[in-house]
C-alpha cells in the first residue's frame, strides 16, 4: 500500500510540475516571459524537480516489479519461511509448495540435483528441480 501511494503522489507531481515547465517554457519561447535570473533559476529548479521526480517514480517502479511476489501458500494451508528479497528461500517454497508441503522431498530433489551437477549456486538447483517437475507433470 506504502509504494502504491508514493507512486500516486509522484505521478501527480510530475504531471503539475510538466505541466508548469512546459507553460513556462513556452511563455519564455513565445517572449511574453522576460528572460532575467528569475525566471532562469525558475525554470532550472523546475527542471530539476521534473527529472529528479522521474527518476525516483520510475526507479520505485523497476523496484516494485523486480522484487519476487511470494507464493499464496498460506491458503494452502502450508507454513512459509519466506525471508523478504531471499530468491533462494522464494524459489524453495515453491517447490515446496509443488511438493504439497513435502519438505523432506524437496529437500532430497535439491541434494540429488547437487550430487548430478555438482558447483552450482544454491538457487539454481531449485530452479533446476521445479523446471523438472514441470517437465515430469507436463508429460503425464
Amino acid at each position: 500500500m506504502g509504494n502504491q501511494v508514493v507512486i500516486a503522489v509522484g505521478t501527480f507531481i510530475l504531471l503539475l510540475t510538466g505541466l508548469l515547465l512546459g507553460y513556462v517554457l513556452s511563455q519564455l519561447v513565445l517572449g511574453f516571459l522576460a528572460f532575467n535570473l528569475l525566471t532562469f533559476f525558475g525554470t532550472l529548479s523546475l527542471i530539476l524537480i521534473f527529472g529528479t521526480l522521474y527518476y525516483v517514480l520510475f526507479w520505485q517502479l523497476r523496484r516494485e516489479q523486480s522484487r519476487p511476489s511470494t507464493p499464496s501458500t498460506i491458503s494452502q494451508g502450508i507454513p512459509t519461511q519466506v525471508e523478504e528479497g531471499s530468491s533462494d528461500s522464494y524459489l524453495k517454497n515453491r517447490l515446496i509448495a509443488k511438493l504439497s508441503g513435502d519438505t523432506a522431498a524437496a529437500e532430497r530433489l535439491i541434494e540429488q540435483a547437487k550430487e548430478t551437477y555438482p558447483g552450482m549456486p544454491e538457487n539454481w538447483y531449485c530452479e533446476r528441480v521445479l523446471d523438472d517437475l514441470e517437465s515430469d507433470r507436463q508429460r503425464e
